[in-house]
């Protein structure tokens, strides 16, 4: 094929997903002339419709699948979340090219915390019924409590990525919420960077969680398609999909489709990787108007017959915190906040006040949250070194040599030798809890939520015991000592599991 016509819709971040699409086909076959087409969606020309209001699906690919039946293009180019299942798991070929950060971000206007210290409500502007159901119970709870209730309000917004930014900064609304892979996208082009840059200038951001606010599905992916009839262009798809992402899409489409199709969806599906396991997650509201949240890829082990030992069950119980006189120095503009009781002592307090704060989970940003802090973000308890990809992306662009680790003193000196700037303000002394070590004693499966709970009273344990753990750092040390555990995605997976996939006859 001499000329491929690649067509999209025709705001400036459909044109940069062509563009990546181009690109990948040039180096395939550098001497293909490669047209790009650019499309008015029904989605986009309705903007004073809410989506709510619109018949059917595909808002913003329709027109785009008719030019591909008529043979005005040869390949069309979409964000997969914008496809319907129905149309993914057609007759068309479809290659998945590259995927994003999957997350929302809230971006708010500079004067929230005035708004909030105000008690005035607060209008974010949002047309997804998904984010609504999600995004507004977990803003409540994550926002800085500088008021004794914080009031949060959704009206309809619409338009592409820019038209939202600029009717956040007229004044419209106090907060919009984006798809965190298509600011990325304007980011990294020349032409647009500064134009979102001037946009964001000012505002605050909050990366919203992956279990709390489940993205949508696919959200981040770019996928490509072409009529089976088209040969050629199905036989370039091939060469340029992605078989991990496509496997991916194809997972969480279809885990999708059960719960309902459509724009009005109030259900979020995603995968979450690590070193040591993928792992599908789906929760929401079905159109059944039923809750639901699943995890799909959890440990297949069985220990029905056995006692479950949870340290999340005990976390008072383990230590004593002896903090230290010494104010850490952090020189850093970021901190890291691997757990809350470090910034319950007055040795953080002067140190937060200017920096950018992160939170190892939801658990310590909403205890931070309570102090007045604003959090920008989380490592959904996944750990840092697997959020660190998440910092570096254009939207933040910060430098691991820019973040201090905040933690207890044994947890600082491991990452300090891995390289990492930590501080430590705290101890953790093993208390003397005789209870507590009777049930570790007497447990078959014993679930660690810190290493150093481990460590210090591993010794009580039965030389047959299971132990488990979430994936990240903790994992990676009970290896080091020989332990092979049973890895969990998260805390909450593994709470889920002991609550929904067995049936002990005894939990401690």
């Amino acid at each position: 094929m001499k000329k491929v016509r690649i067509i999209c819709r025709s705001s400036r971040l459909s044109l940069l997903q062509a563009e990546l699409v181009k690109q990948k086909i040039l180096l395939l076959q550098p001497a293909t002339e490669v047209e790009i087409i650019g499309r008015t969606s029904r989605g986009d020309r309705e903007l004073n419709v809410n989506l709510s209001a619109l018949d059917g699906t595909d808002f913003f690919t329709e027109e785009i699948f008719t030019a591909l039946e008529k043979n005005e293009a040869d390949i069309a180019v979409h964000s997969l979340k914008d496809m319907s299942a129905t149309h993914f798991f057609s007759h068309n070929s479809f290659a998945v090219v590259d995927r994003d950060d999957v997350r929302d971000i809230a971006i708010f206007n500079p004067d929230i915390l005035e708004k909030i210290k105000n008690g005035k409500t607060i209008i974010v502007g949002t047309c997804s019924p998904r984010r609504e159901e999600m995004a507004v119970d977990f803003l409540k709870k994550a926002l800085p409590q500088l008021h004794a209730e914080i009031k949060i309000e959704t009206r309809s917004i619409r338009g592409n990525v820019e038209g939202r930014l600029r009717l956040l900064r007229e004044g419209n609304y106090d907060a919009t919420i984006l798809a965190t892979a298509g600011l990325n996208r304007l980011l990294r082009s020349n032409i647009d960077a500064a134009i979102i840059n001037s946009l964001l200038a000012g505002t605050k951001l909050m990366l919203l969680p992956l279990i709390e606010c489940v993205p949508a599905p696919c959200q981040g992916a770019i996928v490509a398609e072409a009529h089976p009839n088209n040969i050629v262009a199905t036989d370039l798809l091939k060469k340029i999909n992605d078989p991990d992402l496509f496997e991916d899409a194809y997972n969480e489409k279809k885990e999708a489709y059960q719960y309902g199709t459509g724009c009005l969806q109030r259900f979020g599906v995603a995968t979450f990787k690590t070193k040591y396991y993928k792992t599908l997650y789906a929760a929401g509201i079905d159109n059944n108007d039923n809750q639901f949240r699943k995890w799909s890829g959890l440990p297949d082990i069985d220990i029905s017959q056995g006692n479950i030992f949870s340290s999340t069950d005990h976390m008072k119980d383990f230590f004593v915190y002896k903090w230290s006189d010494e104010k850490g120095r952090i020189d850093q503009p970021v901190v890291f906040v691997a757990n809350y009781k470090a910034v319950q002592h007055d040795s953080a307090t002067a140190a937060l006040i200017h920096a950018t704060i992160y939170a190892s989970g939801t658990k310590t940003w909403f205890e931070l949250a309570k102090q007045g802090y604003w959090v920008q973000g989380s490592a959904d308890a996944f750990g840092f070194e697997w959020f660190l990809p998440a910092l570096e992306m254009p939207l933040f662009n910060i430098k691991q040599n820019d973040i201090c680790i905040l933690t207890h003193n044994e947890a600082a000196k491991r990452w300090k030798q891995k390289g990492y700037h930590a501080v430590s303000n705290y101890q953790l002394l093993a208390g003397e809890n005789i209870e507590l070590v009777e049930k570790i004693a007497a447990a078959d499966f014993i679930f660690w939520s810190s290493y150093t709970q481990y460590e210090n009273y591993n010794q009580y344990c039965k030389l047959s015991v299971k132990h488990g753990c979430a994936g990240g750092e903790t994992a990676a040390l009970l290896m080091k000592q020989t332990v092979e555990p049973v890895i969990f995605p998260t805390i909450k997976s593994f709470e889920e599991w002991r609550e929904y996939f067995t049936r002990p006859l005894s939990v401690a």
